[in-house]
């Protein structure tokens, strides 16, 4: 083989080498730029029309998801027809230990079309259950509160279904490379989190500022 056949040879083989390199990585990690994908089955608030789209990875445990879930709230009340907010559970159960039980109690209220009920009762009485060893009952006590229908929610909370649910969105953020609660993605961006609402309000403002 001559000598510039070979130099020929061998570029095109590393590239191809790379090519194959950059596919195989972003087939395991699609979201490993940031970007995600919304689907219709998302916990959701806001217009499905909105030009902007906030997705949240929380955990009900989480004091700062806490905090946070006060500011989207109003986020979603004030701005609904220009964002659509997105809430996705990434329970840190090596340091929050209820949080999996907390998110399989929302997803079973969402069967009943209360998840953003349950939502907000999480978060507003963190304090009443995140130490306890076992907070089954105390949310079986809100579903009621709720007017659920309570043996569904207990069959609900323990089915296979919803623990997977859970799941594939802790295995979603996994891929977005998720550090900790919460964590915002703006249009598919990753975002430092806002310190206070005027500035998250802001972060939003600025996005739709790009688009429209």
């Amino acid at each position: 083989m001559k000598k510039e056949n070979k130099i020929w040879f061998w570029s095109i083989s590393i590239l191809v080498l790379v090519l194959l390199t950059w596919i195989v990585i972003n087939a395991a990690n699609p979201n490993s730029n940031g970007s995600t994908v919304v689907t219709d089955q998302e916990w959701s608030k806001g217009s499905p029309d909105a030009l902007v789209t906030l997705i949240e990875y929380s955990d009900f445990q989480c004091p700062a998801c806490a905090t946070y879930y006060q500011m989207i709230n109003k986020l979603a009340d004030e701005m609904g027809d220009e964002v659509l907010v997105i809430y996705r559970h990434y329970p840190l159960a090596s340091i929050h230990p209820q949080a999996e039980l907390a998110a399989q109690a929302a997803e079973a209220a969402g069967q009943q079309g209360a998840f953003w009920d349950m939502h907000d009762k999480l978060f507003e009485e963190q304090h009443a259950w995140s130490n306890q060893s076992d907070a089954k009952d105390i949310f079986i006590g809100y579903a009621e509160e709720l007017n659920l229908d309570i043996a569904k929610f207990k069959s609900d909370i323990a089915n296979s279904d919803i623990k997977d649910a859970v799941k594939d969105d802790r295995k979603s953020g996994d891929k977005a490379l998720i550090e900790g609660t919460p964590t915002l993605f703006l249009n598919g961006e990753k975002i430092n989190n806002p310190r206070s609402y005027d500035k998250l309000r802001q972060a939003v403002k600025d996005e739709l500022s790009k688009i429209q």
